[in-house]
């Protein structure tokens, strides 16, 4: 390698290798990271990851006591080599399993050419993605984005300006109503639609225009409409976070009649409950129904790169002009090189069937669990909960880490609540081994 000479302090001279010089590292540097090197080249035992998170991060997160360090399919592995079932799926981002070859492929593949170029220049995949996501969910434009709750945002300022530009609504009135137990996220925008106090609690103000109405009530829903400010609905078909709450039937419909009606965009939150995970390819297909914005994200990159996206058509997106929204990372080509291969593996393995065939199968087997215990299974597809009886003896974290120790790795949520999400590549034997799992947990209580 070309050797290049710096000039330091006193006159002294040192000698680097080039790429040293591009790549800005410098001596002081390297003998900083000595240590943690050293570290990271011994095998760190489960009690030493927890250690050195609770050490060096913020608490912002009570993670379970499962250190993880390799994922492939619907397994986990954690970092003394035991063998775990994931139902949590990252919170449904690794709908098509961890690792797929052909998502890390075309990572690999566009990592080698061109990650990043900012939208202040055109670049050769973002149009090919644009142009592939739009044909399959049906809308005239996307908007990129990174996250799920920065799709939540775009959603927000495209009804804003939508209201103002097109319904007419006066400046600064624009309203968007909720519903009670959502959960989009953790910027100011999200915690202040939220009813979570642990979400909102201490970080107020918040933010002005958003209403709350209880979720599932279509009355409740009709009266909001009745202000002219009203500019969309946002709602998740089922709620995740809140505990896999699952509407009536017909609600949907409904939801899309009443907006339609009062002339209010119905923005559909398919962030968790999206991309084949209910067993349709969005959740509202459930119902015949389309959304006038809908937000996608977690499983649009199968887990391996943050990506969302809002769909919606010509009347609504092009209400922003340049300037007025955008995001650095949003739109890059790394991203949608491996959006486009994420959304392929859905279609191509058929995951929104099998989600629906083997969700039935798994609701089927957890209906038999004792109902002492157990008191409610529901969802739809592979978005399930359970709902445990909490007593002194037992509540859904105790639960939680005994399928640890069984080998299957799930989350509680809302106290009493345990979400049941495999990746929806899981076959009927091994649904069938995870329930056997399940069951003789809840038993041993």
């Amino acid at each position: 390698m070309k050797r290049m000479i710096f000039r330091l302090g006193g006159g002294m001279q040192r000698m680097l290798p080039a790429a040293s010089r591009v790549y800005g590292c410098a001596g002081s540097r390297l003998a900083s990271t000595g240590a943690a090197s050293k570290l990271a080249d011994r095998q760190l035992t489960s009690e030493e990851v927890y250690a050195r998170e609770d050490k060096y991060g913020a608490h912002n997160y009570h993670p379970l006591p499962v250190a993880l360090e390799r994922g492939e399919g619907i397994y986990l592995w954690d970092v003394e080599g035991r063998r775990y079932y994931d139902f949590l799926s990252a919170y449904s981002a690794v709908n098509q399993g961890h690792c797929h070859p052909k998502i890390i492929a075309a990572l690999n593949d566009q990592a080698s050419k061109l990650t990043l170029t900012s939208r202040a220049f055109y670049n050769n995949i973002l149009g090919a993605y644009e142009e592939f996501i739009t044909k399959l969910f049906g809308y005239d434009k996307v908007l990129p984005m990174n996250t799920g709750v920065e799709g939540g945002e775009t959603a927000c300022k495209l009804a804003r300006k939508w209201a103002y530009n097109v319904k007419g609504v006066p400046k600064n009135q624009a309203k968007i109503i909720f519903a009670n137990g959502n959960f989009w996220g953790r910027t100011m925008a999200a915690i202040s639609s939220s009813t979570d106090p642990s979400s909102y609690e201490g970080f107020g103000p918040f933010m002005p225009g958003f209403e709350l109405i209880p979720y599932n009530d279509i009355p409740a829903l009709e009266h909001a409409l009745q202000d002219q400010n009203v500019a969309a609905f946002m709602v998740e078909p089922i709620q995740g976070e809140a505990g896999v709450v699952v509407p009536d039937a017909g609600y949907l419909t409904k939801v899309r009649e009443l907006c339609t009606k009062h002339n209010v965009l119905f923005i559909a939150d398919e962030v968790q409950t999206g991309l084949a995970r209910t067993g349709r390819r969005l959740a509202v297909d459930h119902e015949p129904v389309r959304p006038d914005i809908v937000i996608l994200g977690k499983a649009l990159s199968g887990g391996v790169y943050p990506v969302s996206a809002v769909l919606c058509d010509d009347e609504v997106m092009l209400t922003i002009k340049p300037g007025e929204h955008g995001s650095t990372y949003g739109g890059n080509p790394l991203a949608c090189k491996v959006a486009v291969a994420a959304l392929e593996v859905l279609e191509e393995e058929k995951l929104a069937e099998n989600a629906e065939k083997m969700g039935q199968l798994l609701r089927t087997e957890l209906m038999k669990l004792p109902s002492d215990i157990v008191t409610t299974v529901r969802g739809k597809g592979l978005l399930n909960a359970i709902v445990i009886k909490e007593t002194k003896d037992y509540d859904a974290w105790r639960v939680c880490l005994r399928l640890r120790d069984n080998g299957l790795l799930a989350k509680p949520t809302h106290g009493d609540i345990i979400r049941l999400a495999p990746p929806l590549v899981i076959k009927e034997d091994e649904v069938r081994e995870c329930v056997d799992i399940i069951q003789s947990t809840i038993l041993s209580f």
